[in-house]
């Protein structure tokens, strides 16, 4: 949370334009924005609270979410450093002691300032899961349950997933996490197939991810993982029909919010399991309203990497929920250690930035290795090799109206930025790469709409069934009078097909953000980090970028930005994983 702005002018957006007091000072000094004085000074006139420090602390948790922190902690007034003098004692005594405190707009929490929602969501959080704890699982045959076991885990190869899984069964609560090619979802496939087959009646299970597009990819590396050759025939039949959901459609959307849901704790799910990907995704406020819509007698099984980026909003439940539960006894964490899926130099890769090892990371991007390849920014011509092919086979497959092969061109390859706007964002290498393409193919210009354009989607559209972050793509041989229609991956060969004037919350994704990108896989990857003083270049960010890649990933980076990014870990301030530990005494 060290995000501080540099105002342009006097009139920068950014700034309020009166006042003199201690968040005036602090906005011109680009540590709160203008948004978060305005929202204090007016909670703050609604509470009766005029305390200059209390307001502080109100701006400065209003920024805190903004910028993806629960709470604020007292141990870190880093970002204060540029205003006045502040002391921990003297602020924890003004605000503990204001209006804003007894009115219940702010809690306080040792040293933790919270707005009053997130303390409410991370204690429920906490007092769910440690009900949960004390909860038993439904009955189950244990003979057929071994049975099932020695079946779908066979072997060496199976050993830690196999430990895995059975300590899974037993637990109402499962966290499940591994790097990327653990076999996370392998596991998953078999643990489910062991439940089916050990429970005394069928199981309904559930599902469900983040985003539309990892949602589908679950579905999909379900299926897969049951149609593997060494995967038993008979337990298949309880994978058959099982399809994925994004969590908000599993708890029930209600158009008049975003934060509640039809399924609550007054109305809970009917699944007997439900199961959650990508929880490294989900904010604190969506774990809240997850686990109160769970059964009490139904098993949660989440499962996610904890080095991958965070949720875009407020919380890091699974860095949190690892953190706090440790190493305890009857621990619901579980951790996937072996790799199966990456080429050699990926893993490796890969796995020098999660533990922070610059010179590591940096040494194998040098390697020459097959899978890897270093790209310097100021290589125009070696950008272009890398990143126009394969544009331009995604057009020509478009162009013919194959839509087999217009979608397995679209997941082929895909540039990852870590801005949306500027020199290294999203727009300005869409607008390139479509430059590259009009010299190559002689055209003059690209229409609104043209074959060959790929497309991802920004908001949910519960009619059209589309989630934020699906993608498809612009094929020619429509029955529309511009003969294009979009086309959707969905899991078949055919897709789903939609008129284009049916789509209107759509961007253009040659390009698209590392955030964007979490939960989708493609078969090659570009990384353009920005310049090392990006505060969107961390750890986090490169470490999931490069694990969306399956057998090659190029990087377009410096050595100063590579190892800017290797050293700087995103942190996010959460009383989670302390309030856990806490709680287990």
């Amino acid at each position: 949370m060290s995000e501080v702005f540099e105002p342009v002018d006097a009139f920068d957006r950014r700034l309020v334009l009166r006042g003199d007091d201690q968040l005036a000072r602090l906005n011109k000094a680009g540590v709160i924005e203008a948004a978060d004085v305005h929202v204090a000074r007016r909670v703050g006139a609604l509470a009766a609270e005029s305390d200059d420090l209390a307001l502080l602390a109100l701006a400065m948790l209003v920024r805190a979410a903004r910028l993806g922190s629960v709470c604020l902690s007292l141990s870190e007034p880093a970002e204060l450093r540029e205003g006045p003098s502040i002391t921990p004692d003297g602020w924890r005594a003004a605000v503990t002691n204001s209006a804003l405190v007894r009115t219940g707009v702010i809690c306080v929490e040792g040293d933790l300032f919270y707005l009053s929602r997130y303390w409410r969501e991370e204690g429920a959080v906490v007092s769910d899961l440690l009900a949960r704890r004390s909860g038993s699982v439904a009955a189950y045959d244990e003979a057929r349950l071994q049975h099932a076991l020695d079946e779908l885990f066979v072997g060496e190869t199976y050993s830690e997933q196999r430990q895995v899984a059975q300590a899974s069964v037993r637990r109402l609560t499962s966290v499940i996490t591994g790097g990327p090619g653990t076999g996370k979802t392998t596991t998953l496939a078999r643990l489910l197939a062991a439940l089916q087959a050990s429970s005394v009646r069928p199981l309904r299970i559930a599902l469900a991810a983040p985003t539309g597009k990892a949602a589908a990819r679950m579905t999909q590396a379900i299926a897969d993982s049951a149609a593997q050759p060494d995967f038993p025939v008979a337990y298949r039949d309880g994978l058959h029909d099982l399809s994925a959901s994004t969590l908000h459609r599993l708890l029930g959307f209600r158009r008049e919010s975003s934060t509640r849901f039809r399924h609550d704790r007054h109305n809970r799910l009917p699944h007997d399991v439900v199961v959650v990907d990508e929880t490294s995704m989900v904010s604190i406020t969506h774990m809240a309203r997850l686990i109160e819509s769970v059964r009490p007698d139904a098993r949660l099984i989440l499962v996610g990497d904890p080095h991958q980026l965070t949720s875009v909003e407020a919380g890091a439940v699974l860095q949190d929920l690892v953190s706090g539960f440790g190493p305890t006894v009857d621990s619901p964490v579980s951790e996937l250690t072996r790799a199966f899926r990456f080429g050699d130099a990926i893993g490796r890769l890969s796995a020098a930035v999660r533990e922070g090892d610059a010179d590591a990371a940096w040494d194998l991007l040098c390697s020459g290795d097959e899978g890897v390849e270093l790209i310097e920014p100021s290589d125009v011509e070696a950008i272009r090799a890398a990143i126009e092919p394969p544009s331009l086979a995604l057009l020509v497959a478009a162009e013919s109206g194959d839509i087999g092969a217009s979608l397995a061109a679209l997941e082929s390859h895909r540039l990852l930025c870590a801005h949306r706007e500027g020199p290294f964002g999203v727009g300005h290498w869409n607008r390139q790469i479509e430059r590259w393409l009009l010299e190559r193919t002689g055209r003059e210009w690209f229409p609104y709409w043209y074959s060959g354009q790929p497309l991802i989607v920004n908001k949910n559209d519960h009619g059209l069934k589309l989630w934020n972050g699906d993608t498809g793509v612009v094929l020619r041989g429509g029955n529309a009078a511009s003969g294009l229609h979009a086309v959707f991956a969905d899991g078949t060969a055919a897709g789903r097909v939609l008129s284009l004037t049916r789509l209107a919350e759509v961007d253009t994704a040659h390009a698209m953000t590392v955030h964007r990108s979490q939960g989708s896989q493609f078969d090659q990857v570009t990384v353009l980090l920005p310049e090392p003083d990006s505060r969107t270049l961390t750890r986090e960010l490169l470490y999931t970028a490069l694990t969306r890649a399956q057998s090659r990933v190029r990087v377009i980076t410096t050595e100063e930005s590579l190892r800017a990014a290797v050293a700087r870990p995103a942190r996010r301030a959460t009383g989670l994983a302390a309030r856990i530990t806490r709680a287990l005494g």
